[in-house]
């Protein structure tokens, strides 16, 4: 099982996380139903997608502030 972090704006590849078979431990059970929902995809095979902002994103969100209204601000 391996766990891919993907920004939820550009779709950048952040970073993977390979053989982690405990998900809990990277805090994921401190999620509400809401935020897993909105955060996290599950695989058939057993692989966790987790839609995170890139440094890049949070940046833009910093200094536009109305971009948090948006689902995507990056086309």
């Amino acid at each position: 099982m391996a766990i891919h972090y993907k920004c939820r704006h550009c779709r950048t590849n952040i970073g993977q996380i390979d053989n982690h078979t405990d998900a809990t431990s990277l805090g994921f059970g401190h999620l509400t139903s809401q935020e897993r929902q909105e955060m996290l995809t599950y695989e058939n095979n057993g692989d966790i997608h987790v839609n995170v902002i890139c440094e890049d994103c949070e940046e833009a969100l910093t200094r536009n502030p109305n971009f948090y209204e948006l689902d995507t601000f990056i086309q």
